[in-house]
């Protein structure tokens, strides 16, 4: 049967922007109740004003999800405001460019607190609210990089990877003890939003000629991977979580990449190697 939204409180991290945006305007769409969170505080209140014009019920609080002790404090907020939980999506997420020789150490505890333990933690405080309300579902946000490494992004790919496994596992706990609650894990493939260049500031402390790979790498993932809207993104989220998908993989690039990693687990970061330097090349050609 076909999963409602109606009525359903909804929380949603890193919600100024991006996919986590979209997902609280269509599930305002949709008749949700929205717990609403960002350190964002600015472009926080323009999602909760447009959510709250589609009409959804909104709390919105500034949370940073790299204070891990926040995160416990701010389910009890939220239960305490609506009275129950029924959906989280941990999706707050940054993107962390670099080799791993390339990234300070600040950089690397940063993309993990937020990128893995965030989720970890999210999921910690939050599960045993979603589990009572007896139609619980636990979204955690992956990426195609939860199933495949790509060059430049060691930390990023090691945090989705973490997540990946955490919520399949997470999944195996709640089959086990036949808890009533859906666990999901989504692996968006490019997606268009602001997340590949909100570190850019840290290219700057390279060295000239990493620095330049770096910015043509990102100019590739840009114009050729970060090209699906977010808000069709959203919309696939939950189509997947209304139709009780344990996984989900968005846009074609990923469900490609997706077959091809588990058809040649040993060989196909040569296959994508040469696939990106062919089209590093050809970019490189036409400046």
């Amino acid at each position: 049967m076909k999963r409602s939204f109606e009525n359903k409180i909804c929380v949603i991290t890193g919600a100024a922007g991006g996919i986590g945006r979209e997902l609280a305007l269509e599930l305002a769409r949709q008749g949700a109740h929205l717990a609403l969170s960002d350190v964002n505080s600015e472009q926080l209140t323009k999602t909760q004003s447009d959510a709250r014009d589609l009409g959804a019920e909104v709390h919105a609080t500034r949370l940073d999800v790299a204070d891990h002790d926040s995160i416990y404090a701010y389910a009890e907020v939220v239960e305490a405001h609506f009275g129950k939980v029924h959906q989280l999506y941990n999706n707050a997420g940054v993107s962390g460019t670099g080799e791993l020789a390339d990234m300070s150490e600040e950089l690397i505890q940063r993309v993990i607190d937020i990128n893995l333990l965030g989720v970890l933690h999210g999921s910690r405080a939050f599960l045993p609210r979603l589990v009572k309300s007896g139609e619980g579902t636990l979204i955690n946000i992956s990426s195609l990089n939860g199933f495949a490494g790509m060059p430049g992004l060691p930390v990023y790919c090691a945090t989705k990877f973490g997540v990946r496994g955490l919520t399949e596992a997470l999944r195996a706990d709640a089959l086990l003890h036949g808890d009533p609650v859906q666990i999901v894990c989504v692996h968006p493939g490019g997606i268009k939003t602001n997340i590949a260049r909100a570190n850019i500031g840290v290219l700057s402390e390279l060295p000239p000629e990493t620095r330049e790979l770096r910015l043509r790498q990102l100019d590739f993932y840009e114009n050729k991977l970060l090209t699906y809207p977010a808000d069709k993104a959203a919309r696939d989220i939950l189509h997947g979580v209304a139709r009780r998908k344990s996984r989900i993989v968005i846009t074609r690039q990923a469900k490609t990449l997706d077959r091809i990693a588990r058809l040649f687990p040993s060989g196909y970061l040569k296959i994508l190697n040469k696939y990106m330097q062919r089209e590093l090349v050809a970019e490189n050609s036409e400046l």
